[in-house]
């Protein structure tokens, strides 16, 4: 008879995560108790009280299938018949090669090389190394600064922080000890040519010490939800081009349909140099990320001048599990009429977050794709926030001065309905 001791009592579980586990961008132990999730099914959370919410968050936007989806389900299980895990230095695999063949297939041309990597902020570090390696291999050692916008994130851990807005962002504690880049201004939501020749002459000026440039297209995520008109990526294209300089496009959040096209870099007709991809790629099941590339880049980074291979080698590269998982899910979403359900989303929206723009306290409500967005005058009051939202059965995660939401792609319009009532009440509380 086993003697292992069953699930604790929610009580003592919330005792344990008090004593041992440390959440997201939050002190230890944290300032309020984490809602207790049993389980989660289609588009909902299912607490440990029995209350279920509508997830407005897609689970930090990538669970765009939602939960327990039998497609994703039956990839996971036929991948742990398989393989749970082999090396990747040295071997490979079908469901590495099969991941990386469809995701070349999707993505715009010339994008033709894969690299395998385990998290968004592991595929940005790499995305750098080969903007560094690139310009060592063609004789310009010197050229170590990354060019970016404020108003960006692009991930937590080190190069990833240093390309993160230095003022407004999360990361300005670590100024003094991160790499010091080049930062033009926050791109205006509306197109402006005097913004086209800002971006011009920040390059122009700094083109000697630059490597790359890197940006969120159409939209900035974490670091305010902002949303810009796609013909600026077009004048970073010319300039990367001008200075020999490569272009990364982070499209982590933005990948796989979020913004209306099935990556923002659509919206503009144009190809970056390097493509970096995560969160929606494997549907939230496992964490994997990607940074696709071009034969140019891929053969200065390969060049000895240039180091003579990518020097990045993380443990968990190419898991079978999620290489499986991820094919699956690129696939269910390509059988599906996606653009149909971001658009819907994106017309629910419109429609459900109206009223916050009566709200008091109220600066903008925008909708791109299946995103939301309210913005206040002043920061969130989050717990009074979040209670108001799950007063309405649904589940967010307010920043800053936003309240936003994601939906899965798979919400019905009753869902889409009262995920933006929520928003309504979360702004209207907060």
């Amino acid at each position: 008879m086993s003697t292992r001791p069953g699930p604790p009592r929610p009580a003592d579980l919330r005792v344990r995560d008090r004593e041992h586990v440390w959440h997201p961008y939050g002190p230890m132990p944290g300032r309020t108790d984490p809602l207790v999730v049993a389980s989660a099914s289609g588009v909902r959370l299912t607490l440990d009280d029995g209350r279920e919410l509508v997830d407005g968050m897609s689970s930090w936007w990538a669970a765009v299938h939602g939960y327990r989806h039998p497609a994703l389900d039956a990839a996971l299980r036929t991948a742990t018949d398989e393989m749970a895990h082999v090396m990747f230095g040295g071997l490979t695999h079908h469901p590495a090669v099969a991941l990386a063949t469809r995701l070349v297939e999707i993505t715009p041309e010339p994008l033709r090389h894969v690299f395998l990597a385990d998290s968004g902020s592991v595929s940005v570090e790499v995305a750098v190394k080969m903007c560094l390696q690139y310009q060592r291999a063609h004789g310009r050692p010197g050229r170590t600064r990354m060019m970016t916008w404020r108003g960006g994130y692009h991930g937590d851990t080190f190069a990833a922080m240093s390309v993160c807005d230095p003022d407004g962002g999360m990361h300005a504690l670590w100024r003094g000890f991160l790499p010091e880049q080049v930062f033009a201004d926050v791109p205006p939501a509306e197109y402006t040519a005097a913004y086209d020749e800002h971006l011009a002459a920040v390059a122009a000026d700094h083109a000697d010490e630059l490597a790359g440039i890197i940006v969120e297209p159409v939209v900035q995520g974490a670091g305010g939800m902002r949303f810009h008109d796609p013909r600026h990526l077009r004048a970073l294209r010319e300039i990367a081009d001008r200075h020999d300089l490569v272009l990364v496009l982070d499209e982590i959040a933005t990948g796989f349909g979020r913004t209306g096209e099935l990556f923002a870099a659509d919206h503009a007709g144009i190809a970056p140099d390097v493509l970096c991809v995560g969160k929606a790629l494997t549907g939230g099941y496992l964490t994997l990320a990607a940074a696709l590339c071009t034969p140019a880049v891929a053969a200065a980074v390969s060049d000895e001048r240039g180091g003579g291979g990518l020097m990045h080698g993380p443990t968990f590269m190419g898991n079978p599990l999620a290489a499986r998982v991820a094919l699956a899910s690129v696939d269910e979403l390509l059988r599906r009429d996606w653009r149909a359900e971001v658009a819907g989303i994106g017309g629910l929206l419109r429609d459900g977050l109206a009223p916050a723009r009566d709200l008091p306290g109220v600066r903008d409500v925008r909708v791109l794709g299946a995103i939301g967005v309210v913005q206040l005058d002043h920061d969130v009051d989050v717990p009074a926030a979040q209670a108001a939202a799950e007063a309405e059965g649904v589940w967010l995660r307010p920043f800053r001065d936003l309240v936003y939401t994601m939906p899965p792609f798979v919400s019905t319009p009753d869902d889409v309905v009262r995920i933006a009532g929520g928003v309504v009440a979360a702004a209207a509380a907060g």
